[in-house]
């Protein structure tokens, strides 16, 4: 679930940007109100400032969405055990009237039997 919207998440936020970048300024028409051809196209004079300014509001409400969403999956998301809780098993309980397992001088790690650490 959380892979699919981070593909929507990402695949929103190139769609913003690229329509964004398509989309022409204010100045841009003046040029279109003259005549330059744009009123021939496949929108019309106005009608894609209108296409691209809807798709860009749908694209970037559904950006909104999958941030919402993400934030709700990664605040829901079971947390990672800690060290204690990983190891629990090999952790062996002090039990009354039984002597702690002590490890013999040749278990330690890093030492040789007889030898002294410095």
């Amino acid at each position: 679930m959380e892979t699919l919207l981070w593909v929507v998440h990402v695949v929103a936020a190139l769609g913003v940007i690229g329509l964004v970048l398509m989309q022409h300024g204010k100045g841009a028409d003046m040029g279109a109100a003259f005549g330059s051809g744009a009123s021939g196209s496949l929108f019309g004079s106005s009608g894609s400032a209108n296409f691209l300014s809807r798709a860009t509001a749908v694209l970037a409400s559904v950006f909104f969405i999958t941030s919402m969403g993400l934030t709700y999956v990664s605040s829901h998301k079971s947390k990672p055990a800690g060290l204690m809780e990983s190891h629990k098993e090999a952790i062996q309980p002090l039990v009354p009237g039984k002597p702690a397992a002590v490890p013999a001088q040749g278990d330690v790690a890093g030492s040789k039997a007889g030898e002294i650490p410095k």
